[in-house]
């Protein structure tokens, strides 16, 4: 069949080889043994993308060979995402080229999936065989094909023929896998991935590192380029890391091996190019002590000199703007800690909280002390949210008992859903509430030195909040947290949007902090490296546990997995001694509008509630009291914030409801 060609060729080509040689992987040239290459896939050379004024990358060249799993890093906003589209020939460069071999078959899987409402599993991969069939004309192969893909990738009967908009994120992915795959005839020769970790849980995780490394039965996934800030994901599947930065020649830096091997040779050219600037600057400086002597560099035969020294004076510009690219690195996180010594800061016993019929969480005994790192796993809609909340004193739990130090401790928060922040106002406003400067430690900032400190150029300070990207909100919230001192700090899944240098500082400063940290994150390096105990919630019946490690919780949260599909099997099928009993029914799936609400509605909730307090504050302001207008429209916001609490908690009911 003819879409096999390209791979076949090449399988044929190194199996005929390995038949000539034996078990040898090189290539003979009269009687010397050389080194054989694999086949090139795709070259790239000088791609420049610019979006509007600003420059995305310049002069970016790379290439992939047969068997790489490249991994592409580097900051928020280098074009990494784009970069990828014009590898998958999905978006035109403004310069430069990708040029493929003849018949070379690939696969783009974006972030995000664009599935039709009410298409299933089966449909999807469908349609994807039959988009090929029609382009070979062999529509019953493409058909059967379709089939065979989804079972080798996981899929059993029932997940094929239920709506997509019913299975979580990761089986959603496995999906869009699945489409891609089909489109290519089975087994693609370059597989390209847009952040193929969001979303997905444990399982999905792990599936998809056996899947690019080892394949699905006899699908191979072979060579593959992905976007990913996941640092475990990074160790176990790259064999070739490339980092997107400006402060690289040609705007990217690739090194063989995986990202220990990519973080060495980073420093040494990095270290390499440092010398090559100093040496440069001593250069610059006697053509200058030269040039100042001006009788001899007006001679005309001086000319060759002078065009020498400027070329040096430009090469040292490109050097310096590099290098102080690369030492921007994180942003610089540091959390204020009030170095309060006392033993116990909060502790709660026997904790128990249910909403809409469901235990979300039960019997829980949590004490938080200086030096503790607590993380909360689970999966969504388990109550990861609602414990932290519950703990620091924003709800009341249904039974059990919560208490604080005296006087309370000061707690800071930084939310997952990043709402607490006004869309229309400025990033000044928003990390410098009041004048042009900062206190931070005892000692005052200037706003445009306190904001550089998180990555910002001078020029964002007066735009708004509303047009950050995920990753620049995400530094502006802790830019703010920063700014209090803190007992507690509580952080709601901050790993959201960071880049990888971002990801290691803001680890640094949290092991650093003096106080108790409350945790919930899906990022593995992160609670290996800071848990000093993981709640792992989710549970049959509102069951937790509580363990020492990730791999314990891991363990943990497979045992959940496995009570809640016996349970569903045990439901699924009545004994036979009560068959004129009605059966009894599974839990209902949500669509995938209903989840993706459901999965945040927590963190919503917690998000209006901060809304309500601070309207309630601005309510009880004294100055208002003599101004009947203002008073008046505190008095309406205040109100509305709270219907609008309660319109989330009643629309929380009605979601667990459905799930009944």
């Amino acid at each position: 069949m003819a879409w096999w060609s390209f791979a076949w060729r090449n399988r044929i080509r190194m199996a005929s080889r390995s038949a000539t040689r034996g078990s040898s992987s090189c290539c003979w040239v009269s009687t010397v043994a050389v080194p054989c290459p694999a086949p090139m896939l795709l070259t790239a050379s000088d791609l420049t993308k610019a979006h509007g004024m600003r420059t995305l990358f310049k002069g970016v060249s790379l290439s992939i060979a047969e068997g790489d799993r490249l991994a592409l890093i580097g900051p928020n906003g280098a074009g990494k995402s784009t970069l990828l589209r014009m590898l998958a020939l999905r978006e035109e460069p403004d310069a430069g080229s990708v040029r493929t071999p003849r018949g070379m078959v690939s696969v783009y899987v974006p972030q995000r999936d664009d599935f039709p409402d009410g298409q299933t599993a089966r449909g999807a991969v469908a349609e994807a065989a039959l988009e090929c069939a029609r382009c070979h004309g062999d529509e019953h192969d493409a058909l059967v094909l379709a089939g065979v893909i989804l079972g080798k990738i996981g899929f059993d009967e029932e997940r094929m023929d239920a709506p997509l908009s019913t299975l979580s994120g990761g089986w959603r992915k496995r999906c869009s896998i699945a489409a891609g795959l089909a489109r290519a005839g089975g087994t693609p020769d370059l597989l390209l991935l847009d952040e193929p970790t969001n979303h997905l849980d444990v399982e999905g995780l792990e599936w998809l590192e056996r899947f690019l490394v080892k394949g699905a039965q006899d699908i191979q996934a072979g060579t593959s380029v992905f976007v990913t800030h996941d640092r475990v994901f990074l160790e176990r599947v790259a064999t070739r890391v490339g980092e997107l930065s400006r402060a690289y020649p040609g705007g990217v830096f690739i090194a063989d091996g995986g990202v220990d091997e990519f973080a060495r040779r980073k420093a040494e050219f990095l270290e390499a190019q440092g010398r090559a600037q100093a040496s440069l600057a001593n250069e610059v400086r006697i053509d200058n002590a030269w040039l100042g002597r001006s009788a001899q560099a007006r001679r005309t035969k001086a000319k060759g000199r002078i065009d020498d020294s400027a070329d040096r004076r430009e090469q040292l510009a490109e050097l310096s703007r590099r290098n102080a690219a690369a030492a921007s690195g994180g942003a610089r996180v540091d959390f204020t800690g009030s170095g309060r010594r006392t033993r116990r800061l909060i502790w709660a016993q026997g904790v128990s909280v249910a909403l809409g019929g469901r235990t979300l969480f039960a019997g829980l005994d949590v004490e938080l002390v200086p030096g503790d790192c607590i993380a909360v796993m689970g999966p969504n809609g388990s109550g990861k949210t609602t414990l932290l909340r519950t703990l620091v004193g924003e709800r009341m739990p249904d039974t059990g008992t919560v208490s604080r130090a005296d006087p309370a401790p000061r707690v800071v928060t930084l939310s997952q859903q990043r709402a607490e922040l006004d869309g229309t106002m400025t990033l000044k406003d928003a990390i410098c509430p009041v004048g042009d400067k900062v206190l931070f430690r005892g000692g005052e900032m200037h706003i445009t030195a306190w904001s550089r400190r998180f990555l910002f150029d001078d020029d964002q300070l007066l735009q708004q909040i509303s047009r950050l990207s995920g990753g620049e909100l995400a530094r502006a919230h802790i830019a703010r947290m920063m700014l209090e001192p803190a007992d507690v700090l509580v952080l709601d899944e901050p790993t959201n949007d960071l880049d990888l240098p971002t990801l290691g500082v803001l680890e640094q400063s949290i092991e650093e902090f003096s106080g108790p940290v409350l945790l919930v994150t899906h990022d593995r390096a992160m609670l290996e490296r800071l848990a000093t105990q993981v709640i792992v919630l989710g549970g049959p019946g509102g069951e937790s546990a509580q363990v020492a490690d990730l791999e314990q919780a891991l363990r943990a949260l497979k045992s959940f997995e496995a009570a809640a599909e016996s349970a569903d099997s045990r439901a699924s099928t009545p004994r036979a001694a009560a068959t004129t009993a009605p059966a009894p029914t599974q839990r209902k799936k949500l669509s995938y509008k209903d989840q993706r609400e459901y999965d945040g509605i927590e963190a919503a909730i917690a998000a209006a509630e901060a809304v309500a307090s601070k309207a309630d504050e601005h309510m009880n302001d004294p100055s208002l009291q003599s101004n009947h207008v203002a008073f008046r429209k505190a008095c309406d916001a205040s109100a509305a914030a709270h219907t609008e609490v309660a319109r989330l908690y009643a629309r929380w009911e009605e979601l667990e409801a459905k799930l009944r």
